[in-house]
Protein backbone atom coordinates (compact mmCIF):
# COMPACT_ATOMS: atom_id res chain seq x y z
CA UNK A 1 0.00 0.00 0.00
CA UNK A 2 1.33 3.70 -1.17
CA UNK A 3 1.38 5.42 2.12
CA UNK A 4 -0.01 9.05 2.38
CA UNK A 5 2.83 12.12 2.85
CA UNK A 6 1.46 12.60 6.20
CA UNK A 7 1.65 9.28 7.17
CA UNK A 8 5.44 8.90 5.77
CA UNK A 9 6.42 12.22 8.03
CA UNK A 10 4.62 10.24 11.41
CA UNK A 11 6.76 7.15 10.12
CA UNK A 12 9.47 9.07 10.16
CA UNK A 13 9.05 11.00 13.31
CA UNK A 14 8.66 7.81 15.53
CA UNK A 15 11.75 6.12 13.57
CA UNK A 16 13.92 9.06 14.98
CA UNK A 17 12.65 9.19 18.10
CA UNK A 18 14.76 7.57 21.29
CA UNK A 19 12.84 6.69 24.30
CA UNK A 20 9.81 7.84 25.96
CA UNK A 21 5.75 7.97 25.16
CA UNK A 22 4.34 10.42 22.61
CA UNK A 23 0.48 10.88 21.09
CA UNK A 24 -0.25 10.76 17.84
CA UNK A 25 -3.66 12.32 16.76
CA UNK A 26 -5.42 11.83 13.28
CA UNK A 27 -8.54 12.27 12.40
CA UNK A 28 -11.18 9.48 11.75
CA UNK A 29 -10.09 8.21 8.56
CA UNK A 30 -6.81 9.53 7.94
CA UNK A 31 -5.41 5.53 8.06
CA UNK A 32 -3.69 5.39 11.93
CA UNK A 33 -3.70 1.61 11.17
CA UNK A 34 -1.24 1.07 8.11
CA UNK A 35 0.47 4.34 9.40
CA UNK A 36 1.28 2.47 12.85
CA UNK A 37 1.62 -1.12 11.17
CA UNK A 38 4.19 0.66 8.84
CA UNK A 39 6.43 2.11 11.98
CA UNK A 40 10.39 0.39 11.47
CA UNK A 41 10.65 -2.07 14.02
CA UNK A 42 13.71 -2.32 16.44
CA UNK A 43 12.64 -5.20 18.38
CA UNK A 44 9.65 -7.03 19.07
CA UNK A 45 6.51 -4.63 18.98
CA UNK A 46 2.72 -5.38 21.03
CA UNK A 47 -0.23 -3.49 20.00
CA UNK A 48 -2.52 -2.71 22.48
CA UNK A 49 -6.46 -2.29 22.05
CA UNK A 50 -9.79 -2.72 24.08
CA UNK A 51 -12.27 -4.09 21.14
CA UNK A 52 -12.00 -7.54 18.52
CA UNK A 53 -12.04 -5.41 15.54
CA UNK A 54 -9.06 -3.26 16.84
CA UNK A 55 -7.62 -6.34 17.48
CA UNK A 56 -8.30 -7.90 14.60
CA UNK A 57 -7.72 -5.14 11.69
CA UNK A 58 -4.09 -4.24 12.27
CA UNK A 59 -3.28 -8.16 11.04
CA UNK A 60 -3.50 -7.53 7.19
CA UNK A 61 -1.20 -4.89 7.27
CA UNK A 62 1.82 -6.12 8.48
CA UNK A 63 4.26 -8.19 6.71
CA UNK A 64 4.96 -10.37 8.86
CA UNK A 65 3.31 -13.31 11.10
CA UNK A 66 1.12 -11.22 14.02
CA UNK A 67 0.70 -13.42 16.88
CA UNK A 68 -2.85 -12.73 19.07
CA UNK A 69 -3.80 -12.50 22.40
CA UNK A 70 -7.73 -12.19 22.66
CA UNK A 71 -9.94 -14.94 23.91
CA UNK A 72 -8.96 -18.39 22.74
CA UNK A 73 -6.04 -17.21 20.56
CA UNK A 74 -2.31 -16.87 22.02
CA UNK A 75 0.96 -15.87 20.68
CA UNK A 76 3.69 -17.66 20.37
CA UNK A 77 6.59 -15.57 20.27
CA UNK A 78 6.20 -13.41 17.38
CA UNK A 79 7.58 -10.33 16.81
CA UNK A 80 4.66 -8.21 16.56
CA UNK A 81 2.00 -9.79 19.01
CA UNK A 82 -1.89 -7.70 19.10
CA UNK A 83 -3.50 -8.02 22.47
CA UNK A 84 -7.15 -7.54 23.75
CA UNK A 85 -6.23 -5.21 26.78
CA UNK A 86 -8.99 -7.50 28.89
CA UNK A 87 -7.11 -10.63 27.67
CA UNK A 88 -3.75 -9.19 28.39
CA UNK A 89 -4.25 -7.87 31.82
CA UNK A 90 -4.45 -11.28 32.69
CA UNK A 91 -2.03 -12.88 30.58
CA UNK A 92 1.18 -10.29 31.72
CA UNK A 93 3.11 -13.77 33.52
CA UNK A 94 3.59 -15.01 30.16
CA UNK A 95 5.89 -12.19 28.91
CA UNK A 96 8.99 -11.34 30.15
CA UNK A 97 9.39 -7.40 30.89
CA UNK A 98 11.87 -7.05 28.50
CA UNK A 99 10.03 -8.70 25.76
CA UNK A 100 8.74 -5.73 23.49
CA UNK A 101 11.09 -2.40 22.66
CA UNK A 102 8.10 -1.10 21.25
CA UNK A 103 4.27 -1.12 22.64
CA UNK A 104 1.76 0.39 20.28
CA UNK A 105 -1.69 1.60 22.04
CA UNK A 106 -4.60 1.89 19.74
CA UNK A 107 -7.78 4.18 20.49
CA UNK A 108 -5.24 5.63 23.34
CA UNK A 109 -7.90 7.98 24.61
CA UNK A 110 -8.83 4.72 26.98
CA UNK A 111 -5.32 4.44 28.61
CA UNK A 112 -5.77 6.21 31.21
CA UNK A 113 -7.68 3.13 32.80
CA UNK A 114 -6.13 0.65 35.07
CA UNK A 115 -6.09 -1.82 32.69
CA UNK A 116 -3.77 -0.21 30.74
CA UNK A 117 -1.96 1.12 33.38
CA UNK A 118 -0.97 -2.16 34.83
CA UNK A 119 0.19 -3.60 31.45
CA UNK A 120 2.53 -0.28 31.02
CA UNK A 121 3.60 -0.81 34.16
CA UNK A 122 4.70 -4.48 33.70
CA UNK A 123 7.16 -3.80 30.56
CA UNK A 124 10.30 -2.17 30.25
CA UNK A 125 9.81 -0.71 26.75
CA UNK A 126 12.10 1.56 24.85
CA UNK A 127 9.17 3.59 23.36
CA UNK A 128 5.01 3.96 23.72
CA UNK A 129 3.04 5.63 20.93
CA UNK A 130 -0.21 5.97 21.33
CA UNK A 131 -2.68 6.73 18.43
CA UNK A 132 -6.39 8.18 18.35
CA UNK A 133 -8.69 9.98 16.25
CA UNK A 134 -9.97 11.33 20.16
CA UNK A 135 -7.74 12.10 22.50
CA UNK A 136 -10.06 14.15 24.50
CA UNK A 137 -11.96 12.04 26.95
CA UNK A 138 -15.42 12.69 28.13
CA UNK A 139 -14.82 12.73 31.91
CA UNK A 140 -12.46 15.68 31.00
CA UNK A 141 -9.41 13.52 32.53
CA UNK A 142 -5.87 14.13 30.88
CA UNK A 143 -3.49 11.96 29.37
CA UNK A 144 -0.69 13.93 30.71
CA UNK A 145 0.05 10.72 32.99
CA UNK A 146 0.70 8.43 30.12
CA UNK A 147 1.86 10.36 27.38
CA UNK A 148 4.86 13.37 27.34
CA UNK A 149 4.36 15.10 24.70
CA UNK A 150 1.85 15.41 21.32
CA UNK A 151 4.50 14.41 17.71
CA UNK A 152 1.49 14.68 15.49
CA UNK A 153 -1.73 16.20 14.81
CA UNK A 154 -4.06 16.26 12.23
CA UNK A 155 -7.76 17.14 12.94
CA UNK A 156 -10.96 16.96 10.88
CA UNK A 157 -10.61 20.13 9.46
CA UNK A 158 -6.93 19.51 7.84
CA UNK A 159 -8.29 16.32 6.86
CA UNK A 160 -11.43 18.19 5.07
CA UNK A 161 -9.77 21.17 3.76
CA UNK A 162 -6.73 18.52 2.04
CA UNK A 163 -9.41 16.30 0.21
CA UNK A 164 -8.30 13.20 2.34
CA UNK A 165 -11.89 13.44 4.42
CA UNK A 166 -15.41 13.75 2.59
CA UNK A 167 -17.23 17.23 3.20
CA UNK A 168 -19.99 17.05 5.88
CA UNK A 169 -23.64 18.49 5.71
CA UNK A 170 -24.84 19.14 8.75
CA UNK A 171 -28.34 18.80 10.20
CA UNK A 172 -30.41 19.14 13.58
CA UNK A 173 -34.05 17.37 13.38
CA UNK A 174 -36.11 18.27 16.38
CA UNK A 175 -37.94 14.43 17.51
CA UNK A 176 -38.75 16.04 21.24
CA UNK A 177 -37.19 13.99 23.56
CA UNK A 178 -36.44 15.27 26.91
CA UNK A 179 -33.13 14.21 28.17
CA UNK A 180 -33.13 17.61 30.75
CA UNK A 181 -33.33 15.29 34.15
CA UNK A 182 -30.61 12.65 32.39
CA UNK A 183 -27.83 11.87 35.52
CA UNK A 184 -24.43 11.65 34.36
CA UNK A 185 -22.09 8.80 34.84
CA UNK A 186 -18.36 8.59 34.03
CA UNK A 187 -18.79 11.69 32.10
CA UNK A 188 -21.77 10.65 30.17
CA UNK A 189 -25.54 10.38 30.34
CA UNK A 190 -26.10 7.30 32.44
CA UNK A 191 -27.65 4.57 29.81
CA UNK A 192 -30.58 3.72 31.86
CA UNK A 193 -31.73 7.50 31.85
CA UNK A 194 -31.71 7.47 27.83
CA UNK A 195 -32.97 4.14 27.69
CA UNK A 196 -36.35 5.55 29.73
CA UNK A 197 -36.34 8.93 28.33
CA UNK A 198 -35.65 8.16 24.35
CA UNK A 199 -36.68 4.88 23.66
CA UNK A 200 -40.86 5.32 22.94
CA UNK A 201 -43.19 4.32 20.01
CA UNK A 202 -43.41 8.73 19.27
CA UNK A 203 -39.50 9.43 19.23
CA UNK A 204 -38.91 6.35 16.96
CA UNK A 205 -41.51 6.78 14.77
CA UNK A 206 -39.94 10.31 14.52
CA UNK A 207 -36.58 8.55 13.60
CA UNK A 208 -37.99 6.89 10.93
CA UNK A 209 -39.55 10.07 9.50
CA UNK A 210 -36.12 11.74 9.52
CA UNK A 211 -35.05 9.31 7.68
CA UNK A 212 -37.33 9.22 4.94
CA UNK A 213 -37.27 13.23 4.60
CA UNK A 214 -33.63 13.43 5.03
CA UNK A 215 -31.83 9.77 4.59
CA UNK A 216 -29.49 9.73 1.48
CA UNK A 217 -27.67 6.42 0.64
CA UNK A 218 -26.35 4.43 2.74
CA UNK A 219 -27.06 5.15 6.11
CA UNK A 220 -26.09 4.17 9.44
CA UNK A 221 -28.20 4.88 12.96
CA UNK A 222 -27.05 5.21 16.19
CA UNK A 223 -29.14 4.10 19.08
CA UNK A 224 -28.52 4.27 23.04
CA UNK A 225 -29.68 0.43 24.05
CA UNK A 226 -30.06 -3.03 22.01
CA UNK A 227 -33.86 -2.71 22.47
CA UNK A 228 -33.79 0.85 21.07
CA UNK A 229 -32.34 0.10 17.92
CA UNK A 230 -34.47 -2.95 17.40
CA UNK A 231 -37.67 -0.53 17.83
CA UNK A 232 -36.28 1.81 15.29
CA UNK A 233 -35.43 -0.64 13.37
CA UNK A 234 -39.18 -2.01 13.08
CA UNK A 235 -40.57 1.31 12.01
CA UNK A 236 -38.29 1.32 9.26
CA UNK A 237 -38.55 -0.94 5.67
CA UNK A 238 -35.59 -3.47 5.07
CA UNK A 239 -33.14 -1.83 8.41
CA UNK A 240 -31.11 -4.74 10.56
CA UNK A 241 -30.25 -4.11 13.61
CA UNK A 242 -26.20 -5.01 14.47
CA UNK A 243 -25.33 -5.04 17.87
CA UNK A 244 -23.31 -7.16 20.68
CA UNK A 245 -25.66 -10.19 19.61
CA UNK A 246 -24.91 -10.10 15.94
CA UNK A 247 -23.06 -13.09 14.98
CA UNK A 248 -21.97 -11.89 11.14
CA UNK A 249 -21.13 -8.55 11.52
CA UNK A 250 -19.19 -8.45 8.74
CA UNK A 251 -21.47 -10.57 6.13
CA UNK A 252 -23.71 -7.83 6.74
CA UNK A 253 -21.15 -4.81 6.10
CA UNK A 254 -20.61 -6.82 2.89
CA UNK A 255 -24.00 -6.31 2.07
CA UNK A 256 -24.73 -3.27 3.23
CA UNK A 257 -22.08 -1.69 0.92
CA UNK A 258 -22.78 -3.59 -2.20
CA UNK A 259 -26.43 -2.07 -1.48
CA UNK A 260 -27.97 -4.81 -0.59
CA UNK A 261 -29.17 -3.40 3.23
CA UNK A 262 -30.03 0.60 3.14
CA UNK A 263 -30.43 1.22 6.63
CA UNK A 264 -28.15 -0.60 9.39
CA UNK A 265 -29.24 0.34 12.92
CA UNK A 266 -26.19 -0.29 16.09
CA UNK A 267 -25.59 -0.14 19.72
CA UNK A 268 -22.40 1.02 20.10
CA UNK A 269 -20.54 -1.64 17.49
CA UNK A 270 -19.74 1.00 14.67
CA UNK A 271 -17.52 3.32 16.43
CA UNK A 272 -14.06 2.30 16.78
CA UNK A 273 -12.28 0.33 14.14
CA UNK A 274 -15.10 -0.73 11.87
CA UNK A 275 -13.82 -0.40 8.51
CA UNK A 276 -17.43 0.79 6.17
CA UNK A 277 -16.61 2.34 2.83
CA UNK A 278 -19.63 3.53 1.88
CA UNK A 279 -21.40 5.47 4.38
CA UNK A 280 -24.03 8.13 3.02
CA UNK A 281 -25.50 9.68 5.90
CA UNK A 282 -25.22 9.50 9.56
CA UNK A 283 -28.45 10.07 12.11
CA UNK A 284 -26.90 10.19 15.73
CA UNK A 285 -29.98 8.88 17.79
CA UNK A 286 -27.63 8.00 20.79
CA UNK A 287 -27.61 11.35 22.70
CA UNK A 288 -23.93 12.17 24.02
CA UNK A 289 -21.97 14.62 25.81
CA UNK A 290 -18.76 12.66 25.45
CA UNK A 291 -16.92 14.65 22.36
CA UNK A 292 -14.54 11.60 21.63
CA UNK A 293 -17.83 9.34 21.20
CA UNK A 294 -19.46 11.41 18.91
CA UNK A 295 -16.21 11.88 17.04
CA UNK A 296 -16.19 8.62 16.45
CA UNK A 297 -19.40 7.85 15.92
CA UNK A 298 -19.39 10.73 12.98
CA UNK A 299 -16.00 8.87 12.14
CA UNK A 300 -17.84 6.17 10.36
CA UNK A 301 -18.73 8.07 7.57
CA UNK A 302 -15.74 10.11 6.65
CA UNK A 303 -13.73 8.09 4.11
CA UNK A 304 -13.70 9.04 0.56
CA UNK A 305 -16.03 6.37 -1.62
CA UNK A 306 -16.77 7.32 -5.46
CA UNK A 307 -20.11 7.24 -4.60
CA UNK A 308 -20.37 10.24 -2.35
CA UNK A 309 -19.27 13.29 -2.30
CA UNK A 310 -20.20 14.30 1.23
CA UNK A 311 -21.59 12.68 3.84
CA UNK A 312 -25.06 13.83 5.57
CA UNK A 313 -24.87 14.17 9.07
CA UNK A 314 -28.46 14.37 11.11
CA UNK A 315 -28.29 15.02 14.96
CA UNK A 316 -31.69 13.93 16.41
CA UNK A 317 -32.00 16.87 19.51
CA UNK A 318 -34.56 17.28 22.00
CA UNK A 319 -34.82 18.65 25.33
CA UNK A 320 -31.63 19.07 27.34
CA UNK A 321 -32.14 21.98 29.86
CA UNK A 322 -29.19 22.37 31.52
CA UNK A 323 -27.63 19.32 30.13
CA UNK A 324 -24.73 19.23 27.41
CA UNK A 325 -25.84 17.85 23.95
CA UNK A 326 -23.00 16.99 21.50
CA UNK A 327 -23.71 17.93 17.60
CA UNK A 328 -21.51 18.86 14.64
CA UNK A 329 -19.86 22.14 15.87
CA UNK A 330 -18.15 19.29 18.47
CA UNK A 331 -16.02 17.73 15.88
CA UNK A 332 -14.43 21.67 15.65
CA UNK A 333 -14.07 21.89 19.34
CA UNK A 334 -16.74 24.57 19.53
CA UNK A 335 -19.57 25.27 22.60
CA UNK A 336 -22.80 26.45 21.06
CA UNK A 337 -24.62 25.29 24.64
CA UNK A 338 -25.35 29.02 25.18
CA UNK A 339 -27.03 29.30 21.58
CA UNK A 340 -30.72 29.38 21.34
CA UNK A 341 -32.90 27.06 19.17
CA UNK A 342 -33.06 29.56 16.15
CA UNK A 343 -29.41 30.09 16.04
CA UNK A 344 -28.40 26.57 16.07
CA UNK A 345 -30.65 25.89 13.46
CA UNK A 346 -28.55 28.69 11.27
CA UNK A 347 -25.57 26.61 11.88
CA UNK A 348 -26.95 23.84 9.29
CA UNK A 349 -25.16 23.46 6.35
CA UNK A 350 -21.28 22.92 5.43
CA UNK A 351 -18.89 21.90 8.65
CA UNK A 352 -16.77 24.16 8.13
CA UNK A 353 -18.91 27.11 7.36
CA UNK A 354 -19.86 26.73 11.55
CA UNK A 355 -17.16 28.78 13.13
CA UNK A 356 -18.16 31.61 10.79
CA UNK A 357 -21.97 31.69 11.22
CA UNK A 358 -21.02 31.15 15.38
CA UNK A 359 -19.31 34.85 14.80
CA UNK A 360 -21.77 36.08 13.22
CA UNK A 361 -24.37 35.58 16.73
CA UNK A 362 -21.96 36.92 19.38
CA UNK A 363 -23.71 39.38 21.04
CA UNK A 364 -23.80 40.65 24.55
CA UNK A 365 -26.53 37.94 25.58
CA UNK A 366 -23.85 35.48 24.77
CA UNK A 367 -20.75 37.45 25.88
CA UNK A 368 -22.36 37.46 29.47
CA UNK A 369 -22.94 33.56 29.13
CA UNK A 370 -19.68 33.35 28.58
CA UNK A 371 -18.77 34.57 31.79
CA UNK A 372 -20.85 31.98 33.50
CA UNK A 373 -19.19 29.07 31.73
CA UNK A 374 -15.58 29.60 33.42
CA UNK A 375 -15.95 28.58 36.50
CA UNK A 376 -17.82 24.72 35.58
CA UNK A 377 -14.87 24.04 33.12
CA UNK A 378 -12.41 24.81 35.55
CA UNK A 379 -14.48 22.72 38.17
CA UNK A 380 -14.58 19.50 35.60
CA UNK A 381 -10.39 19.79 35.54
CA UNK A 382 -9.32 20.71 39.00
CA UNK A 383 -8.13 23.92 37.59
CA UNK A 384 -7.45 27.06 40.13
CA UNK A 385 -8.87 29.90 38.75
CA UNK A 386 -7.23 32.03 41.47
CA UNK A 387 -11.06 33.82 41.24
CA UNK A 388 -9.56 35.69 38.31
CA UNK A 389 -11.81 37.44 35.87
CA UNK A 390 -12.20 34.40 32.82
CA UNK A 391 -14.48 34.39 30.32
CA UNK A 392 -13.99 31.36 27.88
CA UNK A 393 -14.52 31.73 24.28
CA UNK A 394 -16.72 29.41 21.66
CA UNK A 395 -13.46 27.85 20.96
CA UNK A 396 -12.41 27.34 24.50
CA UNK A 397 -9.88 30.15 24.34
CA UNK A 398 -10.04 31.77 28.10
CA UNK A 399 -9.79 35.36 27.70
CA UNK A 400 -9.40 38.23 30.44
CA UNK A 401 -9.89 41.87 29.06
CA UNK A 402 -8.73 45.05 31.42
CA UNK A 403 -8.27 48.58 30.28
CA UNK A 404 -4.91 48.32 28.45
CA UNK A 405 -4.20 44.92 27.78
CA UNK A 406 -6.11 41.61 26.98
CA UNK A 407 -5.14 38.30 27.76
CA UNK A 408 -5.66 35.02 25.90
CA UNK A 409 -5.07 31.43 27.12
CA UNK A 410 -5.86 29.05 24.10
CA UNK A 411 -7.66 25.87 24.84
CA UNK A 412 -5.24 23.88 26.05
CA UNK A 413 -4.58 20.72 24.16
CA UNK A 414 -5.04 16.84 25.33
CA UNK A 415 -2.27 16.74 27.51
CA UNK A 416 -3.44 19.87 29.15
CA UNK A 417 -1.00 22.65 27.80
CA UNK A 418 -1.85 26.06 26.47
CA UNK A 419 0.22 28.32 25.10
CA UNK A 420 1.53 31.64 26.94
CA UNK A 421 4.35 33.69 26.08
CA UNK A 422 5.23 31.63 23.13
CA UNK A 423 6.25 28.87 25.43
CA UNK A 424 3.73 25.69 25.46
CA UNK A 425 2.87 25.15 29.16
CA UNK A 426 0.46 23.29 31.36
CA UNK A 427 -2.81 25.66 31.78
CA UNK A 428 -2.39 25.91 35.38
CA UNK A 429 1.27 27.08 35.32
CA UNK A 430 -0.72 29.18 32.73
CA UNK A 431 -3.40 30.31 35.31
CA UNK A 432 -0.86 30.71 37.93
CA UNK A 433 1.51 32.84 35.73
CA UNK A 434 -1.18 35.21 34.91
CA UNK A 435 -2.10 35.58 38.72
CA UNK A 436 1.70 36.50 39.65
CA UNK A 437 1.60 39.28 36.52
CA UNK A 438 -1.94 40.81 37.70
CA UNK A 439 -0.55 41.26 41.47
CA UNK A 440 2.72 42.65 40.39
CA UNK A 441 1.53 44.87 37.63
CA UNK A 442 -2.00 45.33 37.66
CA UNK A 443 -3.35 46.19 41.59
CA UNK A 444 -4.73 49.53 40.67
CA UNK A 445 -6.90 47.29 37.81
CA UNK A 446 -7.89 44.39 40.70
CA UNK A 447 -11.80 45.46 41.07
CA UNK A 448 -11.57 44.52 36.98
CA UNK A 449 -10.08 41.20 37.31
CA UNK A 450 -10.86 39.86 41.22
CA UNK A 451 -13.95 38.23 41.24
CA UNK A 452 -13.86 38.75 44.80
CA UNK A 453 -14.18 42.34 44.57
CA UNK A 454 -16.15 42.20 41.40
CA UNK A 455 -19.01 40.45 42.70
CA UNK A 456 -19.73 43.14 45.04
CA UNK A 457 -20.09 46.27 43.02
CA UNK A 458 -21.04 43.92 40.08
CA UNK A 459 -24.29 43.59 41.27
CA UNK A 460 -25.77 46.45 41.43
CA UNK A 461 -27.44 47.91 38.24
CA UNK A 462 -25.86 49.42 35.43
CA UNK A 463 -25.28 53.35 35.70
CA UNK A 464 -26.96 55.73 33.26
CA UNK A 465 -23.14 56.11 31.68
CA UNK A 466 -22.39 52.26 31.06
CA UNK A 467 -25.76 51.71 29.34
CA UNK A 468 -25.39 55.07 27.14
CA UNK A 469 -22.07 54.00 25.79
CA UNK A 470 -23.83 50.68 25.44
CA UNK A 471 -26.89 51.55 23.20
CA UNK A 472 -24.67 54.23 21.38
CA UNK A 473 -22.50 51.32 20.12
CA UNK A 474 -25.49 48.46 19.96
CA UNK A 475 -27.80 50.52 18.30
CA UNK A 476 -31.34 48.89 18.17
CA UNK A 477 -30.38 45.70 19.23
CA UNK A 478 -32.15 44.77 22.31
CA UNK A 479 -29.94 44.74 25.42
CA UNK A 480 -32.43 44.79 28.78
CA UNK A 481 -31.61 45.50 32.36
CA UNK A 482 -27.76 44.56 33.14
CA UNK A 483 -25.89 44.75 36.10
CA UNK A 484 -22.59 46.96 35.97
CA UNK A 485 -20.62 44.32 36.11
CA UNK A 486 -22.24 42.85 32.77
CA UNK A 487 -22.20 46.42 31.21
CA UNK A 488 -18.24 46.37 32.04
CA UNK A 489 -17.99 43.58 30.60
CA UNK A 490 -19.86 44.05 27.44
CA UNK A 491 -18.03 47.33 26.96
CA UNK A 492 -14.58 45.91 27.35
CA UNK A 493 -15.93 43.45 24.65
CA UNK A 494 -17.03 46.45 22.01
CA UNK A 495 -13.48 48.28 22.46
CA UNK A 496 -11.37 45.23 23.33
CA UNK A 497 -8.87 45.80 20.23
CA UNK A 498 -8.58 49.37 20.89
CA UNK A 499 -7.89 48.71 24.53
CA UNK A 500 -8.74 52.84 24.93
CA UNK A 501 -11.95 53.11 26.57
CA UNK A 502 -12.56 53.80 30.39
CA UNK A 503 -16.03 53.84 31.70
CA UNK A 504 -15.75 54.46 35.65
CA UNK A 505 -17.47 51.27 37.14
Amino acid sequence: MELRPYQKEIIDIIDNLNSGSYLVQLATGLGKTVTFANIKRKGRVLVVAHREELVTQPIKYYDIPVGIEMRELKSKGEEVVIASVQSLVRRLNKFNKDDFDMIITDECHHSIAKSYRKIYDYFNYRLHIGFTATPNRGDGKSLDGIFDSIIYEKDIRWAIENKYLCDIHCMRVNIDYDISKAKTRLGDYALDDLEEMINNDDSNKKVALAYERYGVGQTLIFGTSIAHCENIAAEIEGAVVVSSNTKNRDEIIRKFTNKEINVLVNCMIFTEGTDMPLVETIIICRPTKNSSLYAQMVGRGLRLHKDKDKLNLIDLVGITGKNKLCTAASLLGLNVDNLDDDELKELDGNLLDIPKKIKEFESPRLWIKETEEVNLWAKERNYNLHNINWTRSFNGDLILILKDIRIKLPCQDELGYTVYNGERIKMQDALDEVFNILNLHYQDQRPLWDLHIIRKWGKEPASFKQMEWIRRYMGSREIGDLTKGEAHYILNRLFNNQGRLNIKI
